[in-house]
């Protein structure tokens, strides 16, 4: 099985940043364990990335374990690279999902 090394653009760790702090107001240290599932969990995808279905357009996302939060993700099977272009919660109406991960 080959790797795929995992590229994170600014605005995915901008979402992860912003969730993160707004997870540490509700609740001490929350914020930081959502940091470390979602981070976990997108370094995983070099792994098999394949796995998780495309949702639109070439997106797929996988569901961030504990957190109603998915890591939207791109493969460029060409140069084995998995872009991971943002994070939302699952709660947000799927338009903005196509908004938020529009290629520029």
């Amino acid at each position: 099985m080959k790797k795929f090394k995992v590229r994170i653009e600014p605005d995915a760790l901008n979402d992860i940043k912003e969730i993160s702090a707004w997870y540490n107001e509700q609740q001490p240290e929350l914020g930081t364990r959502f940091q470390k599932a979602a981070i976990r969990h997108i370094n995983s995808l070099e792994r098999n990335p394949q796995i998780y279905a495309i949702r639109y357009r070439e997106i797929r996302c996988a569901l961030v374990r504990k957190f109603p939060y998915m890591v939207h993700f791109y493969i460029d099977e060409r140069n084995n690279i998995v872009e991971v272009l943002a994070v939302i919660s699952t709660c947000q109406n799927p338009e903005i999902w196509i908004e938020k991960t529009a290629k520029k």
